[in-house]
């Protein structure tokens, strides 16, 4: 590989602000592709005649692939650029909802789940690369910020506006339709989207926190990049951060969200989808905040924002469980604030992969980070599943506020075991830095 010691623009021009526009509004319709199942999950478990575990399995599947598919798309990335990748990415995830559209049986409805899986790992870590080769290295972190707040209205479409469709249609129809939306944004990606700047003749791969730009000549070696991305401390810090900090507010919303407010806690669907909207709108107004404070804390991220987040999130979530009968409204909405710091907290992992690793390793390293959460959460989605399952309460006709109670416990050990990781990985990466000195054996 060769170094250029380039950077791009100063002042990003309309193209890129197009472009940039364009990947937002794809990584829009991939959180309502992700999420599409979670607003209509008791649909679904009717539809498919699915018990608790079967129900979960969709979403375990989808995310299995989505998070073991990061480190196969991060070095595509680094060899192809974001344009063909999120194009096929597009495609696929249309693939897959067409297949769900259609699905006559549980069988044919995991392979859908594993087609949107697959499409969707592309299209989060293809945006972050535009940033990166279109925009200053200054504005890095906080263009990654408004990336993940902005795609975050892809839960909103699909909590709202995709369960009213399906009400008033049928799921063919409505699950057709967004398939439709696929194939249109696969067309509009590739006329649109560029992998790099017209003044560079080569793609590149760009370190923003040094601005160091390195142009891809060959292919990494894949398993040395991984080892060694993995090798790294704050890298092993950013994979924790990434799995502990928003797993369950995914979980809550991809799947179990809407069956615990509707089936155990009492509400009807628009109370319950007013919580689940509150959620995602406090992971956008918090967004910036977080943003601004990791900004002003580099050496204090996790005791000041990730662990933090963690505690309130598991303080809420026990405190609503515990209670011997059903939580007032205003619970459940502090709940879903708590829940809503997660993805803010989340996106310091991705500063802290980039701080740590170099530019030819930035994408491998970024693939290891995003997979982490995705792991917690459909560990999270299963064990809520199977819980429920082992208690007799494995139908929406069965649910029952008990069930969910002793569920919903799931969650707990895995914040538990990924705050003890982050503890110990923050230290190594402190020793690593020269800010704290070598322990002693």
């Amino acid at each position: 590989m060769k170094q250029v010691s380039v950077s791009p623009a100063t002042t990003p021009g309309w193209r890129a602000w197009l472009i940039w526009s364009v990947g937002v509004a794809a990584y829009v319709l991939a959180i309502t592709n992700r999420t599409s199942l979670g607003a209509v999950g008791v649909e679904a478990a009717d539809r498919f005649q699915a018990d608790a575990s079967t129900l979960a399995l969709f979403a375990v599947v989808q995310l299995a692939v989505y998070g073991g598919m990061q480190i196969p798309i991060g070095i595509l990335l680094d060899r192809h650029g974001s344009r063909p990748i999120m194009s096929i990415g597009m495609v696929l995830m249309a693939a897959g909802q067409l297949t769900m559209a259609l699905s006559p049986s549980i069988g044919i409805a995991i392979i859908a789940r594993i087609l949107l899986g697959a499409g969707d790992a592309a299209i989060f870590p293809a945006v972050l690369r535009l940033v990166a080769t279109w925009f200053p290295a200054q504005r890095g972190p906080l263009m990654v910020q408004f990336t993940g707040i902005l795609g975050q209205a892809g839960q909103l479409v699909a909590l709202v506006p995709l369960a009213a469709f399906l009400h008033a249609t049928s799921w063919s129809v409505t699950f057709g339709s967004i398939a439709g939306l696929g194939v249109l944004f696969s067309i509009l990606v590739f006329l649109v989207i560029r992998n790099h700047p017209p003044e560079r003749g080569a793609d590149v791969t760009v370190n923003t926190d040094t601005g160091l730009v390195r142009v891809v000549t060959s292919a990494i070696d894949t398993g040395v990049g991984i080892r060694a991305a993995w090798a790294h401390p704050g890298t092993r810090l950013a994979f924790w951060s990434h799995f502990t900090s928003p797993f369950a507010g995914t979980a809550f919303v991809l799947l179990w969200g809407m069956p615990f407010l509707t089936a155990a806690q009492g509400l009807d669907t628009a109370h319950a989808a007013g919580i689940i909207s509150v959620y995602v709108v406090a992971g956008m107004v918090l967004g910036p905040v977080i943003g601004d404070l990791s900004r002003r804390l580099p050496y204090h991220r996790s005791y000041a924002l990730v662990l933090p987040s963690v505690g309130v999130q598991l303080v809420a979530w026990v405190a609503v469980i515990a209670l011997p009968g059903p939580a007032p409204l205003w619970m459940l909405y502090l709940l879903a604030i708590a829940l809503g710091t997660g993805g803010p907290a989340s996106m310091i992992a991705f500063d802290h992969a980039r701080t740590h690793n170099p530019s030819h390793r930035l994408s491998t390293a970024t693939g290891v980070t995003n997979a982490g959460g995705f792991i917690a959460a459909l560990i999270a989605i299963f064990l809520i599943g199977l819980a429920l399952d082992l208690q007799g309460a494995g139908t929406p006709a069965t649910y029952t506020f008990e069930a969910f109670r002793i569920a919903f416990l799931m969650p707990v050990p895995i914040w538990l075991v990924g705050t003890a990781f982050i503890l110990r990985e923050r230290k190594r990466t402190r020793i690593r830095m020269g800010l704290d000195p070598e322990r002693r054996r």
